[in-house]
Parts: C-alpha cells; sequence; structure tokens
C-alpha cells in the first residue's frame, strides 16, 4: 500500500475537523484498506488482536448519527441546543468508523499470560488508542477530515441491534469522516507545553 506522506509529517498534521462533506477525495475501498492496515498493524498485548470495526457509508452513517441525536433528545435533551448542531454535521460527512474491543478475545490469551489477564482491561485501551490514531492520522493524511466522538454507551443498543453487533463486542468511540468545506476555519498549532517540561532524559 502506498503513502503520500511521511508518518511524522502525518502526525504533525493530523486534528480534529469538524466542518465535513459527503465526499471523499480517495474510494470507499481504500477507506477500507486504510482502516484495516490500522487493525492489522496497531500493537496489541499479547497480539491478542482484540479491535475491532464496522465501517458505515451512506444511508448507514446517517443512520448512526440518527441514533445519536435520538439518545440525546431522551437522555440529555438540556444539550439539545450544543450538541444537536454538532451531531448534524457528523451526520453531514461521507463515513464513520465505529471502533470496538471484543471482551472475548482475553479468553485465547495463553495460559502462561492467566496471571496477568486482570491487567488486560487496560492495556487494551491503550491497544485502542493506538489503533484509533493510526486510522484517524492515515484517512487525515489522503486528504480526509475527521473526528473522533464518544457517543456511547448510549447509542450501544440501537447500534446493535441494527448492525447485529456480538455482545462480546464493546464500542469505545466513533471516527467521522469525510471531505473538508472549503470555507472551513484555518488549522491552527494549538499551544504545547515545553518539551523540558514533559521529556526527562538520564544516561544519555
Amino acid at each position: 500500500m502506498a503513502y503520500q506522506t511521511s508518518f511524522l509529517a502525518a502526525t504533525k498534521a493530523r486534528r480534529s475537523i469538524y466542518t465535513l462533506t459527503p465526499t471523499s477525495p480517495i474510494s470507499a475501498a481504500r477507506i477500507e484498506n486504510l482502516i484495516g492496515h490500522a487493525i492489522q498493524y496497531a500493537p496489541s498485548p499479547f497480539n491478542v488482536r482484540s479491535t475491532r470495526v464496522v465501517i458505515l457509508f451512506g444511508a448507514a452513517h446517517t443512520k448512526f448519527w440518527d441514533f445519536g441525536l435520538a439518545m440525546v433528545q431522551a437522555n440529555t435533551p438540556q444539550a439539545l441546543g450544543l450538541l444537536g448542531p454538532k451531531i448534524k454535521g457528523y451526520s453531514e460527512g461521507y463515513g464513520t468508523c465505529l471502533f470496538f474491543d471484543d471482551a472475548s478475545a482475553v479468553e485465547e490469551l495463553s495460559p502462561r499470560f492467566a496471571a496477568l489477564s486482570k491487567q488486560y482491561p487496560e492495556w487494551a485501551e491503550h491497544s485502542m488508542g493506538m489503533h484509533q490514531f493510526i486510522a484517524w492520522t492515515a484517512l487525515e493524511a489522503e486528504g480526509l477530515g475527521c473526528s473522533l466522538q464518544h457517543y456511547n454507551p448510549g447509542v450501544n443498543a440501537d447500534v446493535a441491534k441494527e448492525w447485529s453487533i456480538p455482545e462480546t463486542w464493546q464500542l469505545k468511540g466513533q471516527l467521522v469522516f469525510g471531505g473538508i468545506k472549503e470555507d472551513a476555519p484555518p488549522l491552527e498549532d494549538k499551544p504545547k507545553r515545553p518539551l523540558e517540561e514533559c521529556v526527562k532524559v538520564f544516561g544519555a
């Protein structure tokens, strides 16, 4: 699979982009390949490979954000004024990638790692973040805008029913993506702490 952007440049350019269009500069098949790359090559504790994804396009993508809007209306109507326009913006994108962790995967751990199984949930969260980061960065490197959302667990039941999700799959996040509107605000570097406050080096 060929890439157009260097790794460090891509990580620097990755941003949350919310002003999306229902178009894409790359094909749906290419998007599937990029997300599949993240699933295959992101680190996984003991190589359990518990991350799962469902990629939604078209009506399925819109349906998911209908679930999100209905959840807000039912559970936090006081937040509708704030979240309603955000959800509308997500639904105007090209697609959404749902990230899950398969709880049954830990059962496949080798017996020699059994004593560490209680620590696996934390390590699975680390792995989930890396999967999401790789997918997000890869999509933006090829011209898409993305943002990572968390409308779970309020939408979990609707998602499981609509797309026949196994009971052991736990929804962890939603990466919404699409074309970037021409009038999108310019991306600016966010403030960062000085490296000397964040990085300590010994023995060099």
